[in-house]
């Protein structure tokens, strides 16, 4: 299991981003949250199976058709385990 936390920058905020993000977590199975950012970043915690990590990690790089993705960064971390579901917290 790996975990991370990931920042993406653009056109991403009101534009359905983190809806987007829920269901592709949901999808593929991994677990934790998606949050906007005052900064207009969106912030993105998730756990999971590599292979799984890495299949969300691939769509949220391309995000929603609404969306303009021009920055991703991903720092990868020991996961808690401790997420049930994947959230959108606000």
């Amino acid at each position: 299991m790996i975990g991370v936390k990931v920042y993406i920058g653009g056109v991403v905020q009101g534009v359905g981003f983190r809806y987007f993000t829920r269901k592709l977590a949901r999808e593929v199975g991994v677990k934790g949250f998606v949050k906007n950012l005052n900064d207009g970043r969106v912030f993105v915690v998730a756990e999971g199976q590599r292979d799984q990590v890495e299949k969300f990690l691939s769509g949220i790089k391309r995000g929603p058709a609404s969306a303009i993705v021009k920055r991703v960064e991903v720092e990868e971390y020991t996961p808690s385990g401790s997420y049930k579901d994947f959230e959108i917290v606000f």
